[in-house]
């Protein structure tokens, strides 16, 4: 598809900071939910959702696993010691991942940052975008248990900038259906969801199913181009195996809708959907970049929170609904006090 020339100013806003949601609302069911369907907004909470749905939709998450991918160490060089804090974003291969640390300034190839007692790793490799890569002392399994004991929560920037993670987060910023490691951060829709909701979607008739999308760094990363169609979109690695594909094909066959629970979700169906309208298992990597003139080929409606200005989260939902409507429902929110980002509330959209 060739992206529109639309400046990325277009989908910009102004949020009142007390508005970024620190800490999500208990229980998780209890959050705000803006359901916008046929040009009318209604404010509801995530506990409405299956009075609004229908008896035969599907509900699709993302059962992807944050791993504690935030470590602390100390890098001594030349006698003199510094406090690192490195961010695991992407692994590339059993013994190393590439990072973001702060302060990068103070790290060059060859450096040892110690994480732990047993957990060290070598600077190979230093970016000028602030990414470097880590060739740990362990690899596989042993690597894996090191950072898991001694990892905590990747929080997003904006919340990680105003409090440090906790043993809260470990629990908060995991899914119910959080089943296979890989993301460095959550599918954010599905965290509203909890055993108490779900058992009321399943006795409306209304049923779910899982596919994966690992979720990268890179869904934080701001769009620096001028004009969507100079934006790079991050890549990410997931799969849709055949029990799904089928329970997606036999749901739409039958009149049933396809409710994608987060953004992740949707560019997973997205990607693995032909162009006569059927999924088929995939398994691979998408950097599919959704963006206002998409045809959606699958999914139906869409549950999501409020995301960042000039993301392409943003511009993701505008393509769903219409620009215009994308501002009304953001305007309208934020009248309302809804709480964003990840930890924040949540919206029911359809298209118009």
């Amino acid at each position: 598809m060739d992206r529109p020339d639309l400046p990325v100013a277009a989908f910009d806003f102004d949020l009142p900071e007390d508005l970024i949601a620190l800490r999500p609302v208990r229980p998780r069911r209890a959050a705000q939910m803006l359901h916008a369907e046929g040009g009318v907004l209604t404010d509801r909470t995530m506990a409405d959702l299956p009075d609004v749905l229908r008896s035969g939709d599907l509900l699709v998450f993302n059962d992807t696993r944050v791993l504690p991918v935030q470590l602390s160490g100390m890098r001594t060089r030349d006698g003199n010691s510094v406090a690192i804090d490195a961010t695991l974003i992407e692994r590339l291969d059993m013994g190393r991942w590439r990072a973001f640390a702060k302060p990068g300034r103070r790290l060059k190839p060859g450096d040892e940052v110690t994480f732990g007692e047993d957990l060290s790793a070598e600077v190979q490799v230093k970016r000028d975008d602030g990414t470097l890569d880590l060739a740990f002392g362990l690899d596989g399994a042993g690597l894996d248990a090191a950072i898991a004991r001694i990892g905590t929560m990747p929080l997003p920037p904006y919340i990680a900038q105003r409090r440090p993670a906790d043993s809260r987060d470990a629990e908060d910023y995991q899914t119910l259906f959080a089943a296979r490691d890989g993301a460095v951060a959550a599918p954010t829709a599905a965290l509203h969801f909890d055993d108490v909701l779900l058992a009321a979607l399943n006795e409306a008739g209304i049923s779910t199913t899982t596919v994966t999308l690992h979720v990268g760094a890179g869904t934080f990363l701001p769009v620096k181009a001028e004009t969507i169609r100079d934006h790079r979109m991050h890549s990410e690695t997931g799969e849709i195996d055949t029990e799904a594909a089928d329970r997606i094909n036999a749901t739409k066959a039958a009149g049933g809708r396809i409710i994608s629970v987060g953004t992740t979700s949707l560019r997973v169906l997205e990607t693995a959907t032909g162009e006569d309208g059927q999924i088929r298992p995939w398994c691979g990597s998408t950097d599919i970049f959704i963006t206002p003139g998409y045809r959606f080929r699958q999914i139906d409606g869409l549950v999501t929170n409020f995301h960042l200005p000039r993301s392409t989260l943003l511009m993701l939902v505008s393509a769903l609904i219409g620009i215009e409507e994308t501002r009304t429902l953001y305007l309208h929110a934020i009248s309302k006090g809804y709480r964003f980002y990840s930890y924040g509330d949540g919206s029911l959209l359809f298209p118009s």
